[in-house]
């Protein structure tokens, strides 16, 4: 009878210590940042904190971070993307499984690898987002079909005339002003609602990719 009792207070402190580690995750999770991205426009600059309004009409306060990258988005072409570039892919997928581009995004060498991947997006209902190396050049590519490979997979990405295709410009906070389409890819969200920005590109190309 003794050995049942020592039995059954284990497993109950076994349990007790199981639902307190469950707990204590849950109250981890909760309490951990929600990070979301952001498209919106610039209403107004002050220092390093900008209010703006979302592409769904929503009022927000941005707040750089400190030493946050500030990149402008720019035009590029279709000849500027080589063999051995590091891009981003946002895309529609096609019956036959390729990737139909909407934007291309031309990494600069130093963000080689950033957010590498296949994933789904949400520029648009069903859209994906591929951050991968390109193993084709698009010159002797059949018809505009660029190949890209990341790690654990590859993509084949479409090409149309519609498709914009950009490229970052090192620019500075400075440089944010009211009526600038701003993109934040990972924003975090505090307490008190203010989105915390790691980084954020402008322009008015290809950035509400």
């Amino acid at each position: 009878m003794a050995k049942i009792s020592r039995w059954t207070l284990g497993a109950s402190l076994g349990a007790s210590v199981v639902s307190v580690a469950l707990l204590a995750a849950s109250l981890a999770a909760a309490q951990a940042p929600q990070i979301v991205r952001v498209r919106a426009t610039i209403e107004s600059v002050s220092g390093q904190t900008l209010s703006v309004k979302s592409r769904d009409g929503a009022v927000m306060k941005v707040e750089l971070a400190p030493n946050a990258p500030v990149n402008q988005v720019i035009k590029a072409s279709l000849s500027d993307i080589k063999k051995g570039d590091y891009i981003a892919v946002t895309a529609m997928p096609q019956p036959d499984g390729s990737q139909k581009a909407s934007t291309i995004l031309i990494f600069p060498a130093a963000m080689r690898g950033v957010g590498e991947g296949f994933r789904p997006w949400d520029f648009t209902p069903g859209s994906t987002m591929t951050n991968a190396t390109v193993a084709d050049e698009v010159t002797g590519v059949s018809g505009e079909t660029v190949s890209v490979t990341y790690k654990g997979g590859q993509q084949k990405v479409a090409v149309s005339p519609a498709t914009e295709i950009v490229e970052y410009k090192k620019a500075s906070a400075a440089d944010l002003k009211a009526g600038e389409k701003i993109f934040v890819a990972g924003a975090k969200k505090l307490p008190d609602g203010t989105l915390q920005a790691p980084n954020v590109s402008y322009g008015d190309y290809g950035v509400w990719r």
